[in-house]
């Protein structure tokens, strides 16, 4: 029997049965399933339908050892769509490679009665299904992850946005606290968020607080006179504050010139100098 005959008996079988295979299926998966809900267990139920008629009319094609041949188009769509909501769901990867896996059993119980009295055809159509449903449960553990990755990366974005707040003071004075370890990737932010606001806001001065930075390296040095460079070309001077005895005496070990910036002990004293540049006095009342 050639893999032609293999994978339209194959694939009529999974047709005829459709109904005790998606049956049998479900109640293993529900066996499984933690997250158990009515709306849970209808889109299971629905999944599994869909997968299945999918599968019937992939494996009829005859590609069986090949899912990523365009007969498997629509498999890998609906395995994408499956994978990819359970990761944004906050599935684990196993859970979500359960769903091809736990197919295995109720599929053999069918091979063994479609092709009963042949043992060389159950054993050769089996290792044909086992093989196949481990190329799709691996895709779906690719799927799964590319997804998590994209949302781990969408987050690391969007905490970056959150922990570079670029703060109006006053008018023409702009604040721009730094908290925890200044990388490359942050210092572009950083960058893109005091040039964007600089340009909203006409401002003329920009105060780069680092009281919040652990610590101060060559580069983190060299980020913040980066910063401090692309301000200047935008018309904005900067005043850097929050420079701690400790941090001072590491920049003075390392040779980093701040020669010709402004440096303050705290924002309190840096405001004070950006007022008097900008021609304002604070009085206070008696």
């Amino acid at each position: 029997m050639t893999t032609m005959d293999y994978a339209t008996q194959i694939s009529q079988l999974i047709q005829d049965q459709q109904g005790a295979i998606a049956a049998e299926w479900l109640g293993q998966l529900e066996a499984l399933l933690v997250r158990s809900s009515p709306g849970a267990r209808e889109q299971l139920r629905s999944h599994t339908q869909q997968f299945l008629s999918a599968l019937a009319a992939a494996t009829r094609g005859g590609e069986l050892d090949n899912i990523d041949h365009r007969s498997w188009d629509e498999v890998r769509d609906l395995l994408a769509d499956i994978s990819s909501s359970r990761a944004k769901a906050g599935s684990t990867p196993s859970e979500t490679a359960t769903f091809i896996f736990s197919l295995k059993q109720a599929l053999f119980g069918r091979l063994r009665q479609g092709f009963e009295g042949d043992a060389e055809a159950i054993a050769a159509a089996s290792w044909t299904i086992s093989t196949l449903l481990d190329k799709l449960g691996l895709y779906t553990i690719e799927v799964f992850q590319k997804t998590k990755d994209q949302i781990i990366v969408r987050q690391q974005q969007e905490l970056l946005e959150l922990s570079t707040p670029v703060v109006k003071l006053w008018n023409g004075i702009l604040a721009l606290p730094l908290i925890g370890t200044l990388d490359s990737a942050r210092t572009q932010v950083v960058m893109e968020n005091i040039l964007q606001k600089i340009v909203d806001t006409g401002a003329s001065i920009a105060i780069i607080d680092i009281t919040g930075v652990p610590t101060v390296d060559t580069l983190v040095a060299q980020h913040l006179m980066k910063t401090i460079a692309a301000a200047r070309l935008m018309g904005a001077d900067c005043i850097i504050s929050g420079i701690r005895p400790q941090i001072a005496q590491t920049i003075v070990h390392l040779g980093v010139n701040l020669e010709d910036v402004t440096t303050k002990a705290t924002l309190a004293d840096a405001f004070v100098v950006a007022l008097e540049r900008t021609g304002t006095s604070v009085i206070s009342k008696a």
